[in-house]
Order: structure tokens, then C-alpha cells, then sequence
């Protein structure tokens, strides 16, 4: 047994190296037959969650306008009808106070002594289409009014040319009412209260309103087109016919 161990120390085959020469040869093995490994990086179910996440940010940061532009729209589309709403309930008011009003009262006709309160008539149907557009919870603003058509109306509702008087915005510039100042001063003259006629067949009032919608959100910087819209109503009524 101890001769065996001793062969074993001292007798080496030819392909035998010494320990400082196999420490370098096995160094040299490690490193080309080994391929390396890379640590720390995302494998299996971690990559594949990191991509979908990332395919997420960019699918949100590519809807975020489109619903921001739908959320403006249908904010403005809510408006726009709204104020719309109002406009056609003030014109409503107008002409339900001119076809009562007729001539003022008194005899018809622009004659000496007939007709007294005439010139009271127009400033009262603006009057009434002002208290609407100014009334609680009304989002119109009486500066975007164009302007105010007080007109006989023809068979088919339109304007009879040369029957129209045209009242404009004018801040505080209009005839005084109950007190207060109209915020519409009358521009032309062509139907004057004295000669509008309630006997059978009865002339017909109309009043129309013409408004400029103004966009209140970001979209208007958006769509140049839809920072303004014009919205206009019409309301046409029989003058109430005594005879």
C-alpha cells in the first residue's frame, strides 16, 4: 500500500502537466468553451410584462388627445345648444310682446292723436328679449348679440324689405326701461309701431336674434373653425287682432 501510494506520486504519464501550468490551461478552457452569462437584465415573464407596459404608455400617450379633443366637443356642443336654447326662448318673449302691444294702444294709425304709446312699443319687445338673455342661469353674453330684427313678417315668415327696424348692442346706450337702460340702441327705423295693424287680416311680427358663439375651451386654439359660431332665431306671431 505505501509502495503504491508512492508510485502514484512519482510516476506520471507523458500527458501529465504540473499544477502551475494546468492552473493556466484551465483558465484558458473556462474562457472559451464557457459561454458567459449576463446578469441583472429582465428574462421570461419580467421582459414580457416590461413590454407590455411600455406598449401601454405609448397607446395611452397616443388617445389622450383624441379624448381630450371628444371631452372639448361634446363641452362645447353642450354649450353652443344651451345658449341656442336661450336665443330661441328670447325670441319667443319678443314677439309674444310685440303681437300683444300691437301699435301701443289707441286708434291705429301714425295720424295726429292716434297711436300715442308708439314709440314705446320696440324698446318693450327688447326689452323682453333682453330679460330672457339676461335671465339666472343664462350663459349668453348680451355683447356677442349681433344684432335684434323687430319686422312685418310675409306670408311665408321672412322679412318684408323695407319693414325692418335693427337694434345693436350698445352697453347701457338703449332707451330706459322700467328704470334701467337697454343694453340695445335701435340703428334703423323702416316699420314704426304706429302703422302696424291688428284688424282682420293682421299684420305679422317677427323677431329675430342673431348671436355669436364664442368657444370657451382649449379647442378653439385647436380648430380655428370652431372658435366662433353664429347661431340665429327666428320667432314669427300674429299681432292680436280686436276687429
Amino acid at each position: 500500500m505505501r509502495r503504491g501510494a508512492h508510485d502514484r506520486g512519482h510516476h506520471r504519464r507523458p500527458h501529465h502537466l504540473h499544477a502551475p501550468v494546468g492552473d493556466d490551461v484551465r483558465e484558458v478552457h473556462r474562457r472559451f468553451d464557457h459561454v458567459p452569462t449576463k446578469h441583472g437584465g429582465p428574462r421570461g415573464a419580467d421582459a414580457v410584462r416590461r413590454d407590455e407596459s411600455a406598449q401601454a404608455t405609448t397607446e395611452l400617450a397616443l388617445l389622450v388627445p383624441l379624448l381630450l379633443v371628444l371631452v372639448f366637443g361634446v363641452i362645447e356642443l353642450a354649450n353652443a345648444i344651451n345658449q341656442a336654447m336661450t336665443i330661441a326662448a328670447a325670441t319667443r318673449e319678443g314677439a309674444r310682446v310685440a303681437g300683444a302691444l300691437v301699435n301701443g294702444g289707441g286708434a291705429l294709425g301714425c295720424a295726429a292723436g292716434n297711436s300715442p304709446n308708439a314709440s314705446t312699443v320696440d324698446p318693450l319687445v327688447i326689452a323682453a328679449v333682453e330679460r330672457v338673455l339676461t335671465a339666472s342661469g343664462a350663459q349668453v353674453s348680451t355683447a356677442s348679440v349681433t344684432d335684434i330684427h323687430i319686422y312685418k313678417a310675409t306670408t311665408t315668415g321672412g322679412e318684408t324689405p323695407g319693414a325692418v327696424n335693427v337694434w345693436i348692442f350698445s352697453a347701457a346706450g338703449g332707451p330706459v326701461v322700467a328704470g334701467e337702460p337697454l343694453d340695445f340702441a335701435q340703428q334703423s327705423s323702416g316699420w314704426p309701431a304706429c302703422s302696424r295693424n291688428n284688424v282682420t287680416p293682421a299684420d305679422s311680427v317677427g323677431i329675430t336674434v342673431r348671436y355669436v358663439y364664442r368657444a370657451y375651451t382649449p379647442l378653439r386654439l385647436v380648430a380655428a373653425g370652431l372658435a366662433t359660431i353664429n347661431l340665429s332665431d327666428t320667432a314669427v306671431m300674429p299681432l292680436n287682432a280686436t276687429r
